[in-house]
């Protein structure tokens, strides 16, 4: 198998893995892209949910300002890119980093009220 295609397969189970994972999460949609090497994950069940100091997430920017406070994780709130609600995740990192940070966004995501 040459370079790009061994690549391309790698990245393709990323996405897929993250896709997945996200989808597990309560919540959050995460629909399959087509390229690029980030997802764009839909947080519009999220809004309106407490989080467990009481504070209400408003918004995707709320959104991913609750997973870094919380969980650590960097995320990117949609309205950045006119995708509101809506943030966006890279998958160009390990797929141990990838399963540790949906982990942890599942984890956030089920603290929610």
């Amino acid at each position: 198998m040459d370079f790009l295609a061994k690549n391309n397969e790698v990245f393709k189970q990323r996405r897929d893995l993250v896709c997945s994972m996200l989808n597990q999460a309560s919540g959050i949609t995460c629909p399959t892209p087509d390229g690029a090497f980030y997802v764009y994950p839909s947080c519009a069940g999220l809004i309106g949910k407490k989080t467990p100091d009481g504070k209400v997430l408003k918004s995707d920017e709320d959104v991913v300002s609750y997973f870094l406070e919380t969980e650590g994780i960097a995320a990117v709130h949609g309205a950045a890119f006119g995708l509101s609600p809506h943030f966006r995740i890279s998958y160009a990192t390990s797929t141990e980093a990838l399963e540790d940070a949906c982990q942890r966004i599942q984890r956030a995501c089920t603290a929610l009220s």
